[in-house]
């Protein structure tokens, strides 16, 4: 394909997925439509049905897009030993990386959180874990045969409550930094709850 086809494509999806984002805020995504869509972004309806069905599959597409990019960011953790997990600064930079994608991105994602876009990604962000720990077996550090729990619900926990904290700092209007943001979950993972509570010392 022409390279500078490709880049109108590229130019179009981000038209259109910019539009999504800004009529789910005017309106929730509930009241759009396609038409909507179209008028916000610019283009005809039949550029948009090149590339899409319907809002659905717009805003599913919108998830894989962004559930990939944590992905690419999240494998990083994978190639870390043990003794890098005994130094925080080492697995913190990768989360902090986390963070400025979600900081750079923010519209997008309290989009996605105020649709039911909010229960499919957390979903997803689970069957990532999953599959990149249990499946592929790309985390080395962590055994299922050495888990203290079942393992559904280790990853269940993790994921729900980092897309807890996330969601909590999107939703605050995101006061403190990235870096800030990775301390804060990075030490709630390493020490646990009780110990951020002072309850442990």
């Amino acid at each position: 394909m022409n390279p500078n086809e490709d880049r109108r494509i590229i130019r179009t999806k981000e038209a259109i997925r910019n539009a999504l984002v800004a009529l789910i805020e005017e309106k929730g995504f509930d009241a759009l439509s396609v038409k909507d869509i179209t008028a916000k972004a610019n283009i005809n309806r039949g550029t948009f049905y090149l590339h899409y069905k319907d809002k659905f599959d717009l805003l599913d597409k919108t998830l894989e897009e962004v559930t990939k990019d944590m992905e690419n960011i999240i494998l990083k953790i994978t190639t870390l030993s043990t003794a890098d997990f005994v130094d925080t600064r080492i697995p913190l930079t990768i989360v902090v990386r986390l963070f400025e994608y979600f900081n750079d991105n923010a519209s997008l994602m309290q989009a996605i959180l105020a649709t039911k876009g909010n229960y499919a990604l957390q979903t997803q962000i689970k069957k990532l874990m999953w599959s990149n720990v249990f499946e592929k077996n790309y985390v080395t550090l962590i055994k299922k045969e050495k888990l203290l729990v079942p393992s559904e619900y280790l990853v269940s926990y993790i994921a729900s409550a980092h897309f807890g904290v996330i969601q909590e700092w999107l939703d605050r209007g995101r006061r403190e930094t990235p870096e800030e943001m990775a301390k804060i979950l990075v030490n709630i993972t390493f020490h646990g709850p009780l110990f951020a509570a002072g309850i442990l010392t």
